[in-house]
């Protein structure tokens, strides 16, 4: 019985662990979902050969307070900057011609991410609710180094920050409240 009793709680865990999921799609998902219901657009841009992509899929974005945030203030989009994914934006079709299926590692970037400026991975790419780029963040983010441009784009803040000054005092005055 102690060990049925056992499994049942491992696979409850189980269960639960893997219901904190982000709520991912693709591009031309998320600016369909934001003609229905406006919500602003995160975007993580990555490549399969990306080892810092890969850590920030395991800690970051599996992190509860993350996962809680994202779903609820953007629609998620993972993005494989290298990949072949076609995506219709802003009236033009973005695809990856050059991609080669044959080769291993790194691959030619997708139209998309070169339109987006994206020359390094991870980055995160925000959009409006208009689908309006609004900033890139290139690099690997923690949870608790991402929280602050999370809650500083879904809540707007970002257009009072017009200088490095301005950045600067709401980054110092800004309280955390995402856990590892």
């Amino acid at each position: 019985m102690k060990g049925l009793l056992a499994i049942f709680t491992f696979l409850i865990g189980l269960s639960f662990t893997q219901a904190q999921e982000i709520n991912w799609m693709s591009m031309n998902e998320a600016l369909e979902a934001q003609k229905k219901q406006p919500r602003k657009i995160l975007m993580d841009a990555y490549t399969t050969w990306c080892g810092p992509c890969k850590l920030m899929d395991q800690k970051t974005f599996t992190n509860k307070d993350v996962v809680n945030y994202v779903n609820k203030h953007f629609y998620a989009v993972k993005f494989n900057a290298e990949g072949t994914e076609e995506v219709q934006y802003k009236d033009f079709n973005y695809t990856n011609p050059n991609y080669d299926p044959n080769r291993k590692g790194r691959n030619s970037q997708h139209f998309f991410a070169n339109a987006l400026k994206i020359t390094g991975y991870p980055s995160l790419v925000f959009f409006d609710e208009e689908s309006n780029v609004i900033a890139p963040i290139m690099g690997y983010r923690t949870p608790e180094q991402l929280e602050i441009y999370l809650k500083m784009i879904a809540k707007d803040d970002y257009k009072n920050l017009t200088t490095a000054e301005a950045w600067q005092k709401y980054e110092k005055g800004f309280k955390g409240s995402f856990k590892n």
